[in-house]
């Protein structure tokens, strides 16, 4: 019989998840459901921490609406050098990018997340795949983009800044905001965990 080692709940958990300090957080965006959930996941992240919570309205340099995985990540790490080179004095900078893909036929909503540190290095997650209905593919296509295709096919009004693509589909059980919530707190686990610590 083999004896195996399992490591305690928490055993891993770095410390500077603990700081009490102000955390100074440039955001690359203006808009309120971005912004929610910054704050929902540093809180998350840094539970004793004070945010300060700036946001910048800067470029994404990529299309309005990002149709690639690649696109939708660039977008998102752009957001973060562009909002460092306007505003430089932060602790962390934000980028959170939309985007589509389609995978053979079905097309999907998805997010890149970005964080950047003072160092230059960028931390970054994903957020999963959403189906996207056939009637907002075919309006995409005719080049609108995804916030206002769901505008139109569920007759909703700025909906990218309340539930999006996730609340519209799933009854609100999921919502843009929590998505790209929980999506941020992965992008911050090298900052907070013990298998990063330098």
């Amino acid at each position: 019989m083999t004896n195996t080692c399992i490591p305690s709940p928490g055993l891993f958990i770095y410390t500077r998840k603990m700081i009490s300090e102000t955390i100074r957080i440039v955001v690359a965006s203006l808009n309120p459901v971005k912004l929610e959930a910054v704050k929902s996941a540093f809180n998350a992240q840094f539970p004793r921490a004070q945010l300060e919570i700036r946001p910048i309205a800067v470029p994404s340099g990529v299309s309005d609406q990002p149709l690639t995985d690649a696109e939708t990540r660039q977008g998102a790490r752009n957001r973060v050098q562009n909002a460092r080179e306007a505003i430089a004095d932060a602790d962390f900078w934000v980028g959170l990018e939309g985007g589509v893909e389609t995978l053979g036929t079905q097309m999907m909503a998805m997010a890149w997340m970005a964080v950047g540190e003072p160092s230059g290095a960028i931390h970054e997650a994903r957020s999963a795949n959403l189906p996207l209905p056939p009637e907002v593919k075919r309006l995409m296509g005719e080049g609108l983009e995804l916030g206002e295709a769901n505008d139109a096919v569920f007759a909703t009004t700025n909906s990218k800044q309340a539930g999006g693509a996730y609340g519209l589909l799933t009854d609100g059980r999921y919502t843009r905001q929590a998505i790209y919530a929980q999506t941020l707190e992965f992008a911050l686990i090298p900052l907070v965990h013990e298998l990063w610590k330098p």
